[in-house]
């Protein structure tokens, strides 16, 4: 029995490395045996299965093909037939397999694309499962998910308690390089604001790469030009490198004259990213503003385009720096808090920036608003994070390694190897820390090429080798593993985070800009730790909640805007004529016909309020350009010739104030620059006051001029919902009493005859729509002239519902005055009311409009 106990003793409670198997039956064979005789008396010997569980199958014995082969043989073709059908095996592969295979490659640059050249985005599989996908702008686009186009309530709670992730890869990025002073003569000629109309410290912020600025982007020469689109511009920062290199630069072309006044100047790098519906005009533009600026100065310029190269990720909502935290890991953080993203240090080598770019992400106050953080991040798949728990995560979520922790805990503990917990557990985190290339470039680096991450069956394969060395097994079916280098691929990623705000301050999200071959590896990390993904309508909705433009929804006068209105009218026709023609909606205009604005503009301001016009001046028409010197009477002919948006908006104060300098509208009662002055609203409106205004203003505008749209925000007065494409019009000062007064006449509502709602647009046979003024006196009393339209109407679900509506500024400075007029100087209010009328309902809604360029100096950021 000692003898006994000692030999126990000696054997190990550790497993073998190896199992042989003829060995381990070798020494059960008495226990097989026994097991074998106990099964041959239950089947009495008969191991043979019952007829009734017997499955008769006929795949072995193919005799079609055998009947085939030998009609072939007996008249000779059976070499041409053999290599026909290999050529048919070829051809036959299905077409799910070869989209799923196309579909999985993951190339360094570039977008997959359709049969009809329609690119698709990286996350294109993800999406088309779950959302409706639409082709727009050359893409297929996750439209919204799958539905009647409901849920705006959930979404807006998903933003205000949680989070939400949007693809936006659609946007491209150009890339500017040449000397600092050409690139700022450049951004001079077609953006609005320039960057030369900053103040110093922003400018400064700017031009050295620390935020970002956004502008609207126009064609150069004009200027009141076209628009195109807003752009969102940022500077690679200038490191010490560059500094070096900068007087090795020759920036001379032909003639040593502007080498002498270009040599001061460092060598810049510059991106501009675009909304895909305006790339193409946007970047024709740009490189017409590059020539130009190269025919002048003879200085050597780069422009070109980054389609294709990187990838774009919108996180928004309250929690999005908690998700930041969860899925960025930096590289060069200890192995002790590699899990932990605020209490990272770097390696002496790393530069002192990126140091105090790790410390920053400690708190999101710190950041400054259109922050600019580049940071290079470990693959998210191999260092999990469980750190931020309010982040809503299943359990279904939980990723290998997690699962791989939980096991190696498991097992320790099982076999009581307390002294080995710590190695083993380290292990499996240190082979994935040291095992891949890190990389060594730079995200502006993206147009020379930035290698693809490790795929996915080689991660699960080290993964699982991992697995089977901490249980000391060896796995036959593995074989020699690819080392990284043999791969090429990368452990790390550079990435830019840009802190989204608007000018109010208020925080809209943040953005990831990545290599285009990442945003798969980055948009599933996000997705699993519980995200709700968004689409474009669901962008909307949210860019609607929090009174930001959305493009280009709220930009009627881009190009990209008709574009849009222009496929949503045919949808609306193509949808309409599904129904019988006894049940149709009532047609409207799409999109809205502002050149009926002129019109209102006459009446109004001259008091003439029922003048019989006929439609010939009220619609567009192309051969009354001739008329140049028109009167006041032919203002409505003049203003309606040309695009269907030839108007002007403001998106700046500075751009307001030139308009109103150049119709002589300096007493309008518009504040363009009251945001920037240390006077309020209320000291204003004493000023205005006591200001003389009994002369009729409209005598003194000059109307040679373009008319001047301003983007307002509208909310409802006590009740009512304003719907896209609502006619915004001038309201009376008994309509505003009827709403303001305590007593019970309020419930009354203005609403004119359901016939005039039809009549209220006729669509002529070119396309066009015309204003009808109603000849019923009854009509008439409740006929109100239209000075707007709503672009982007309410939202619903949401608690402080707004609608973003463009109304003419002339009109809404005398609007301001007609009330300001009649009104007690205590009950005065900065917002004006208006009257808005959905353009299927007979109903007119008080709303109060805010002009947005009153509240802050530009109005060029966008969702």
């Amino acid at each position: 029995m000692a003898s006994d106990g000692s030999k126990r003793s000696q054997v190990s409670s550790v497993p073998p490395r190896k199992l042989n198997v003829q060995k381990f039956a070798e020494a059960r064979a008495s226990e097989m045996e026994s097991l074998h005789s106990i099964v041959s008396n239950r089947l009495d010997n008969n191991f043979r299965s019952r007829r009734n569980k017997r499955r008769r199958t006929s795949a072995y014995n193919n005799q079609i093909t055998r009947k085939r082969s030998k009609k072939r043989r007996k008249f000779g073709a059976t070499d041409k037939a053999n290599a026909l059908d290999d050529e048919k095996d070829q051809k036959k592969v299905p077409r799910r397999i070869r989209r799923s295979i196309e579909l999985k490659k993951n190339p360094e640059s570039g977008f997959p694309v359709s049969g009809d050249d329609t690119k698709r985005l990286r996350t294109h599989v993800w999406h088309a499962k779950r959302f409706t996908m639409r082709k727009l702008w050359g893409f297929y686009l996750p439209l919204g998910l799958q539905g009647r186009g409901r849920g705006s309530r959930a979404l807006l709670k998903w933003v205000k308690e949680g989070v939400v992730v949007h693809d936006a890869s659609y946007y491209n990025a150009v890339q500017l390089e040449g000397p600092e002073d050409s690139l700022l003569s450049i951004l001079q000629m077609v953006l609005v604001p320039s960057p030369s109309s900053e103040s110093g410290d922003s400018f400064h912020s700017v031009l050295s790469g620390a935020v970002y600025e956004s502008a609207m982007l126009y064609h150069f020469g004009v200027p009141f030009s076209q628009p195109i689109a807003p752009v969102t511009y940022m500077w690679k920062p200038l490191d010490k490198q560059d500094r070096e290199e900068d007087g090795n630069f020759n920036t001379s072309v032909g003639g040593n004259g502007s080498c002498e006044t270009e040599c001061h100047s460092h060598y810049r790098q510059l991106w501009l990213w675009i909304h895909a519906s305006a790339f193409g005009e946007g970047f024709g533009a740009l490189k017409l503003a590059c020539q130009k600026q190269v025919n002048e100065t003879g200085t050597l310029i780069n422009c070109f385009s980054l389609e294709g190269q990187l990838a774009k990720l919108e996180v928004i909502g309250s929690k999005a720096f908690q998700l930041l935290q969860k899925i960025l890991q930096p590289v060069n953080s200890t192995s002790k808090n590699s899990r932990q993203l605020k209490k990272c240090s770097m390696l002496e080598a790393q530069d002192d920036s990126q140091t105090k770019i790790c410390s920053t992400l400690e708190d999101e106050e710190q950041i400054s608003s259109c922050a600019i953080l580049p940071l290079t991040v470990n693959d998210p798949r191999v260092f999990p994070d469980k750190r931020i728990e309010d982040v809503p995560e299943s359990a279904s979520t939980l990723t290998l390694n997690d699962e791989l922790d939980h096991e190696m805990k498991k097992q320790v503990a099982l076999l009581g190897i307390s002294e080995k917990r710590e190695e083993l557990l380290s292990s499996s985190c240190s082979k994935f820390e040291g095992s891949g290339i890190v990389n060594d470039k730079s995200l502006w680096d993206a147009s020379c090429g930035i290698s693809p991450p490790m795929e996915e069956n080689e991660l699960c394969m080290e993964k699982h080798q991992t697995r089977m060395d901490y249980l000391c097994l060896d796995d036959p079916k593995s074989g020699k593993r690819k080392t990284s280098n043999e791969v090429q691929c990368l452990r790390s990623c550079p990435v830019l985070l840009l802190r989204n705000n608007d000018k109010r301050g208020s925080l809209m999200g943040w953005s990831i800009i990545l290599p285009i071959c990442w945003a798969r590896v980055f948009w599933i990390s996000i997705v699993s730790k519980g995200v709700r993904a968004i689409g474009l309508r669901e962008k909307h909705w949210i860019a609607c909640n929090i009174g930001s433009p959305y493009f280009p929804s709220d930009f009627p006068d881009c190009n990209a805007y008709s574009c849009s209105m222009g496929i949503e009218a045919a949808a609306a026709d193509e949808k309409a004529e599904l129904r019988p023609a006894n049940i149709r909606h009532l047609r409207i205009p799409i999109p809205p016909p502002w050149n009926i604005v002129g019109v209102s503009l006459k009446n109004v301001a001259t008091g003439e309020q029922y003048t019989e016009i006929s439609s010939a001046k009220n619609m567009v028409d192309d051969k009354s350009s001739s008329h140049a010197g028109c009167g006041r009477r032919d203002m409505a002919s003049l203003v309606c010739q040309g695009n269907p948006f030839d108007r002007i908006v403001a998106r700046t104060s500075s751009m307001l104030t030139y308009f109103m300098n150049e119709i002589h509208g300096d007493h309008l009662l518009l504040f363009p620059h009251v945001a920037s002055q240390k006077m309020s609203f209320v000291e204003l409106m004493k000023k205005q006051s006591n200001l003389d205004h009994s002369q009729n203003m409209i005598k003194q505008i000059n109307y040679n001029q373009k008319l001047c749209f301003l983007r307002v925000l509208l909310h409802a007065y006590k009740n009512g919902v304003f719907e896209e494409g609502a006619v915004v019009c001038v309201p009376q000062l008994t309509d505003i009493s009827l709403w303001t007064s305590s007593s019970g006449i309020n419930e009354i509502q203005l609403q004119m005859p359901q016939s005039s709602v039809r009549s209220y647009f006729k669509e002529l046979s070119s396309g066009n729509w015309e204003l009808q003024i109603p000849e019923d006196p009854a009509s008439r009393a409740s006929h109100r002239w239209p000075i707007g339209f709503v672009t982007t109407g309410f939202v619903r679900g949401s608690k402080k519902p707004v609608a973003q509506a463009f109304c003419e500024a002339v009109l809404l400075a005398l609007l301001r005055e007609e009330q300001w007029n009649e009104m007690p100087e205590k009950q005065r209010r900065k917002e004006i009311y208006v009257l808005v009328r959905n353009l299927r309902s007979s109903a007119y809604r008080l709303a109060l409009a805010t002009i947005v360029l009153e509240q802050q100096e530009d109005d060029v950021n966008f969702l």
